[in-house]
């Protein structure tokens, strides 16, 4: 078995992504893992994954759709699945790679791997809850008559910086909660904020319209702001997200570089904090 040596005087300031591809076992047994138990002793099981975002979808349309009266350049229904497609794996990657090194505490205090494939392997099982929204988008999408737009090939570029962004914020999480428990509880408030802050059910045109030129750039600080207005005009077309964009995407930048220096400044003490 290959012994790890850990040198106090010597310490990276950034993850050894030569030893994460090491622990690839590890990174894909803990993601299969994770994919058994969130569906075990459940009755319906994986309908669970299609249950949830259609009653999301169903919430968001009737608010934003009925009541508000947004207008949209694609059937409403079908603009909000769009949205929800993207934001749901950000979600789901933020709240459960939040608890990942207390749910994990046992394995962390006895054992020796890397820390940071804990929070990684969440990124995967993720996809569950994107996949189903896509092909809820592609049933509403032959049903509509709505084809996809000449950009479509953007589409994987924003579900990348996506996956960087819910990395980001969830790595940061991970290694903040293991000091400050609060953060287990902060966690799904934020999720619930966010939600009605990024541009979901409405277009960003749609918040930032009224608001002064100051306050329209603190909105793209939301860094699922300018990935989901980007990804839906990759499917759609229609008018281009504008410059603002590259607000949420430096945040995405900043903040999943600045997840790995500081997860690594902390990695070697959450044993004793867990």
């Amino acid at each position: 078995m290959e012994k790890k040596i850990i040198d106090a005087d010597h310490r990276s300031v950034i993850p050894d992504f030569k030893e994460l591809y090491r622990y690839k076992d590890l990174f894909l047994t803990l993601s299969w893992r994770d994919f058994r138990v969130r569906y075990a002793q459940t009755t319906i099981g994986l309908l669970w994954a299609i249950l949830q975002p259609v009653v999301t979808l169903f919430i968001l349309s009737l608010v934003f759709g009925r009541f508000v009266g947004v207008e949209t350049e694609v059937p409403h229904l079908l603009f909000t699945v769009a949205g929800m497609s993207i934001w749901s794996y950000f979600s789901y990657v933020m709240t459960n790679s939040g608890n990942s090194i207390i749910m994990n505490q046992g394995m962390v205090k006895k054992i020796y791997f890397p820390r940071l494939i804990i929070p990684l392997s969440k990124a995967v099982v993720g996809f569950i809850d994107f996949a189903v929204a896509l092909v809820i988008m592609l049933f509403l999408m032959v049903y509509y008559g709505v084809a996809p737009g000449s950009n479509v090939w953007m589409a994987p570029v924003f579900v990348i910086i996506g996956v960087i962004a819910a990395l980001g914020v969830g790595i940061w999480l991970s290694a903040l909660s293991v000091r400050y428990r609060d953060f287990q509880h902060v966690v799904p408030f934020m999720v619930q904020i966010g939600m009605y802050v990024t541009p979901i059910a409405y277009p960003a045109e749609f918040a930032t319209r009224h608001l002064p030129q100051w306050a329209g750039t603190l909105y793209y600080l939301n860094p699922m702001a300018g990935v989901v207005q980007g990804f839906r005009w990759s499917l759609f077309g229609g008018s281009p997200p504008g410059n603002l964009m590259y607000v949420s995407i430096a945040m995405v930048l900043i903040l999943f570089v600045s997840a790995l220096f500081y997860f690594k400044k902390v990695e070697d003490e959450m044993a004793d904090y867990v």
